[in-house]
């Protein structure tokens, strides 16, 4: 594994007497899509400040891409890319003008300009628009245009924070694949900011919960849900015939079962991974015939929620993590 291109140690921050970040300790690999989780004024904006040395630690220390923020901002900040949530256009200019001066602004070689801009403006499928005023876009189109402002200099770490926040669901997937395009096919590092549970499952390789300025889960999607949610649904497919015998064989086990909406199916509640083998013996036992055992996968909503100490919510099978 290469050096992580970001480090925190102790890093903290207050505001007079609040405390917006305390004793945040993480790295990020390169290439990673990382997931920074937590409700609004959890710590994630003030942490992206300060891993671009816009904002001073009142404690700790942060190193990225090798560089110390607070000493080495400038040329940290050439190299990395930061979509905030209200990103800001000139809404009196055309797409291609927006790109075009921040390009500048960026340094990029003149003679690379023009055709960066048209490559931009065609991956991110604005260039049948370019030359019309952003004011006219829709905010999908200007939030497109705004990731696409991100990624003219080619920066290595792309921060991004809650980069979907008020787009129609259609909108969000097209920012979303836009994402998972620069990363996996561009070698880009995501710092993604995020309330959106169901973006980050979708996005992410590993996550970081953060709860009033404290990281308080720290690990992939899959890894957190089987640690921290340790009861599960799970659904049994039988002959409809057999549903009312199969009710009666797991009850007489201890076992909380319910017959399913659909025919045939039977569903478990408060299960552990390691009682299916059990819950299945039951049956066969009693006779039984089994044609499918679905465990419902946790997702992070329900590690959220066994954050907070609450029972997870039931999902539907395609809701499961992949």
């Amino acid at each position: 594994m290469t050096d992580p291109v970001i480090v925190a140690s102790d890093l903290g921050r207050r505001f007079g007497e609040t405390v917006a970040v305390s004793q945040l300790e993480l790295t990020v690999q390169a290439g990673e899509v990382f997931g920074f989780l937590g409700h609004n004024g959890a710590g994630k904006t003030t942490t992206i400040r300060m891993l671009n040395g816009i904002l001073t630690p009142t404690t700790g220390s942060a190193r990225v891409l090798g560089l110390d923020p607070m000493v080495d901002g400038t040329q940290l900040r050439s190299r990395t890319g930061v979509l905030t949530e209200t990103p800001s256009l000139d809404e009196r200019l055309t797409g291609r003008d927006n790109l075009t001066i921040y390009a500048d602004l960026y340094r990029v070689p003149k003679d690379e300009v023009q055709a960066r801009v048209d490559e931009l403006l065609t991956g991110f499928d604005l260039i049948d628009r370019a030359d019309d005023k952003a004011g006219g876009y829709s905010k999908g189109m200007k939030q497109r245009l705004a990731l696409a402002r991100t990624l003219l200099h080619k920066p290595e770490i792309l921060f991004l924070d809650e980069p979907t926040s008020g787009l129609d669901p259609v909108a969000a997937r097209q920012v979303h694949e836009m994402i998972l395009q620069t990363t996996r096919q561009q070698g880009h590092t995501v710092f993604l900011c995020t309330h959106n549970l169901v973006e980050a499952q979708r996005l992410c390789d590993r996550v970081g919960v953060m709860e009033h300025g404290k990281l308080v889960a720290l690990g992939s999607p899959r890894d957190l849900a089987r640690q921290l949610v340790t009861n599960l649904t799970v659904d049994f497919e039988v002959d409809a015939s057999s549903v009312p015998g199969a009710l009666q064989a797991l009850t007489a086990g201890g076992v909380t079962a319910s017959a399913g909406q659909q025919a045939g199916t039977i569903l478990v509640s408060g299960a552990a991974r390691e009682q299916i083998p059990d819950q299945v013996s039951l049956l066969v036992n009693a006779g039984i015939r089994i044609y499918g055992v679905t465990p419902q996968e946790p997702t992070l909503e329900d590690v959220y929620f066994a954050l907070h100490g609450e029972e997870p919510v039931q999902h539907n099978q395609a809701e499961v993590i992949q």
